[in-house]
């Protein structure tokens, strides 16, 4: 992952405290919409006193953003990453490529090798972050995986995952060349605003998205890449 520069003012501070967890609670709510069951407090303490990472992410004083990642089974030397986010002022600054940067010093410290985490596949910016600049591995694509969610973000929509794996110490997957790629699959440039305007839109996306990722997988294909014209790469699985 290329050095990212901390800006002026901004620490990654670990969750010590009862007020630091439930502050960390409240800024992951804002995020996801007012949904305060996302990370309630009492978890959020108790994977931060059982060795997990916890961090809140300050600008000064004022907590901005929080991530929080637990530890897999011990053979497989990997954790997954269940929650981070930036408060909306802070968004398009960079926080989470250092967030993510922290995260992995922090992991590679402990001897893990790997990294997990899901994102919606239809959060083109995500899927941008999470392919092109970290370089990470898709593993699976997850049909409603967590089911309903209630929050501002996912209220009313089905929980459709791509599952990614980083491998911390190797370098970035690179966004397969032309030549390996057999077929693509777009998807909408901001699905936010969709999901607000016209839900029903929003909804034929998910259902095109669904179908179209999972029957190339079925055929064989991996999702190797994304580009933010063509939207997912599909290329030949090893």
């Amino acid at each position: 992952m290329p050095e990212t520069a901390t800006p002026p003012g901004i620490d990654i501070r670990f969750l010590d405290t009862v007020e630091e967890v439930h502050r960390a609670s409240e800024v992951l709510a804002e995020v996801w919409g007012g949904d305060r069951g996302g990370m309630p407090p009492n978890l959020l303490r108790a994977l931060a006193h059982a060795g997990n990472y916890a961090v809140g992410l300050y600008d000064e004083e004022r907590m901005v953003g929080a991530s929080v990642a637990f530890f897999a089974e011990p053979a497989a030397r990997s954790m997954h990453s269940h929650i981070t986010g930036v408060l909306p002022d802070h968004q398009s600054q960079g926080l989470g490529r250092v967030l993510k940067r922290h995260q992995q010093e922090w992991a590679l410290a402990r001897g893990v090798g790997h990294i997990t985490w899901t994102f919606d596949p239809l959060v083109a910016r995500n899927a941008h972050f999470n392919l092109r600049v970290l370089g990470t591995r898709v593993t699976e694509y997850l049909v409603n995986h967590y089911g309903p969610m209630d929050d501002g973000v996912n209220r009313g929509d089905e929980t459709d995952r791509i599952m990614v794996s980083w491998a911390l110490a190797a370098p970035p997957v690179p966004t397969p060349v032309d030549e390996r790629v057999v077929a693509s699959v777009e998807i909408p440039h901001d699905i936010e605003t969709l999901r607000r305007e016209t839900p029903v839109d929003a909804a034929v996306w998910r259902a095109h998205v669904r179908e179209q990722l999972v029957g190339h997988l079925a055929e064989g294909l991996v999702i190797g890449g994304f580009d933010d014209a063509r939207g997912y790469l599909l290329v030949p699985g090893r």
